[in-house]
């Protein structure tokens, strides 16, 4: 059962299951990398009365012990929904990539494409990317394929999360 903030403002509803903190694992792989395991910390919080999330993501490498290496990547954002179903998610990364996802939310599933994708001048080449997120059997699922670096929109990372903090009061 997905609980639902009563100060939660109901433009945000559709997106009330990502509410929390979620950790986890995932493994990522790219042609122009070499295939690695990583941990992940999400958190999906809200201000009150406001019609959005507000989010934050930090990865880090993990050793086949499952313990950390380093830091790899974090990114922050707000995500913004509608009662409709529709999404959109302003994303900023400190490697010098801003993103502009837009997508649709389905229940306790979510799917969105970049529709602006703005690098500064010695950012990494990445032009493109689409996620898929889920809520299945109380986890938090997610997929991510990007195009980068010259090559097509591909598998780059997934990852199953557990809800470790599921307290909802607003920031």
């Amino acid at each position: 059962m997905i609980e639902i903030p009563d100060d939660l403002h109901f433009d945000a509803v559709p997106l009330a299951f990502l509410l929390g903190t979620w950790e986890g694992a995932g493994v990522g792989d790219y042609p122009t990398i070499e295939a690695f395991r990583f941990g992940q910390q999400v958190t999906f919080g809200y201000i009150a009365n406001k019609p959005f999330l507000t989010y934050t993501s930090r990865t880090w490498l993990l050793d086949d012990a499952g313990e950390r290496v380093r830091p790899l990547a974090t990114e922050t954002g707000f995500w913004r929904s509608k009662l409709d179903g529709s999404v959109d998610v302003t994303l900023a990364h400190p490697t010098g990539i801003v993103e502009i996802w837009l997508g649709k939310v389905e229940g306790p599933r979510l799917e969105m494409r970049t529709d602006v994708v703005a690098r500064t001048e010695d950012a990494k080449e990445y032009t493109a990317g689409h996620r898929l997120y889920g809520l299945v059997k109380g986890e938090l699922m997610y997929a991510y394929d990007m195009a980068a670096m010259g090559h097509p929109l591909q598998a780059h990372v997934s990852a199953q999360l557990k809800r470790v903090d599921a307290e909802l009061a607003a920031e």
